[in-house]
């Protein structure tokens, strides 16, 4: 710590009784004296400059800390946001290269996700058709839909390996909404790779994992053995997807499914049966009443 004025006053006296006696220049004497005070103030100087330096390393570890995905910081921030309680089912059935598809998440969807996040289990699920002979999967807008879906569908369940929140063990939906949003606002261009890559590397998806999971042969998804749930299949989680959506009944890009009812369904443009609106607003109102029903 700095030197107390009372230390200072002692180093000044000890300089002075070295000082010139009787007879000497006052000019030396000055001389002692503005040497005591110039070493003290160096002394001070040194000292506060120190502790300014340590304290703005501390700031700056603090700040970086904040950004890096699985720090302490973030860790918190997840938790704050866990809702305890349980949650209401939201299922919205789209395919990947449909223009109703991006309607509906960018104008409904999107928006709605922001204010009850914590108060629903969401999903995007996939329309298509299963062969039952071979099992094959058939998208209306051919292989590169499929592939679009496989994409979106692995980046909802990859491992969160970056967490140390144990209850989230696969993507936050955060992200893979985001990424799945950013394939979709330029759904034309699926599955171009720079594509891919970029909304990969902007909602921090890590791309090699994304396209293992997306090229893998072995679909066996339901068999506990290879892959498993830490390994996933994309193929096999089409499968599974189309198979539920076929299994609820639902044929239209986008509709949204809210606690297993159809609550409104995008299609040629427009907003069909949709029997409390289609606002967001409303929405939001309806989610929010059904979790505190249950909660």
């Amino acid at each position: 710590m700095p030197p107390t004025a009372y230390e200072v006053y002692q180093d000044l006296e000890r300089e002075e009784s070295f000082a010139p006696q009787e007879g000497k220049t006052q000019g030396s004497y000055s001389t002692w004296r503005e040497r005591a005070m110039n070493r003290n103030l160096r002394k001070g100087l040194a000292i506060i400059g120190a502790c300014w330096l340590v304290y703005i390393l501390w700031l700056n570890r603090l700040y970086a800390s904040s950004f890096i995905p699985g720090s302490s910081n973030e860790t918190a921030e997840i938790a704050d946001k866990e809702t305890v309680g349980k949650t209401v089912p939201l299922d919205v059935h789209i395919m990947s290269k449909c223009p109703d598809a991006k309607d509906c998440l960018q104008k409904l969807i999107l928006p709605a996700m922001e204010r009850i996040s914590d108060k629903v289990d969401f999903q995007l699920s996939f329309i298509g058709s299963v062969s039952d002979s071979t099992s094959d999967v058939v998208c209306k807008h051919g292989p590169t839909e499929c592939i679009g879906n496989m994409l979106m569908l692995c980046a909802a369940n990859l491992p969160f390996t970056t967490s140390q929140i144990s209850a989230i063990p696969r993507t936050p939906v955060i992200r893979s909404l985001g990424f799945a949003n950013c394939l979709i606002d330029d759904y034309p261009e699926i599955p171009s790779r720079s594509l891919v890559q970029n909304c990969a590397l902007e909602h921090g998806i890590d791309f090699e994992a994304l396209n293992t999971c997306a090229s893998r042969e072995d679909d066996d998804f339901e068999n506990p053995g290879d892959p498993t749930p830490e390994n996933p299949s994309g193929i096999a989680l089409l499968r599974k997807s189309v198979r539920h959506t076929q299994d609820v009944g639902v044929t239209k890009s986008c509709t949204v499914r809210l606690d297993e009812t159809v609550w409104c369904i995008r299609d040629d443009g427009q907003w069909k049966d949709c029997a409390h609106g289609s606002d967001v607003s409303t929405f939001v109102d309806a989610v929010e009443k059904l979790w505190k029903e249950r909660n």
